[in-house]
């Protein structure tokens, strides 16, 4: 992800989007750094992340049906959609968050 795409589809408005993460552990680091990459590249600036760690906020995942970690929910623009891993796949994780990519 050295190189900005040439050009990049999303969604309509910003990407709302909670990252679950349990504790700093190492694949919640990757998680962490994956994600902030993607968006970084991918969504300059449309987007708003707010990072979750469910041992310091357990009824999280209650509230937002989470049941593994890391989880990255995407709450807008619908439909909701909930992505599980460390999120190292960038073309999986950009497809699933209804992002094209042309190059």
């Amino acid at each position: 992800m050295d190189v900005k795409p040439d050009v990049v589809f999303r969604p309509e408005g910003k990407l709302i989007l909670q990252l679950f993460v349990a504790g700093m552990s190492p694949k919640s680091m990757d998680a962490i750094e994956n994600i902030k990459l993607l968006c970084d590249t991918y969504l300059d600036g449309a987007f708003d992340l707010e990072i979750i760690d469910l041992y310091k906020n357990p009824e999280a995942a209650n509230i937002n049906q989470v049941v593994f970690s890391p989880s990255l929910v995407k709450h807008l623009p619908p439909p909701k959609k909930t992505l599980v891993g460390d999120f190292s796949d960038t073309k999986k994780v950009i497809k699933g968050l209804g992002i094209i990519v042309r190059e």
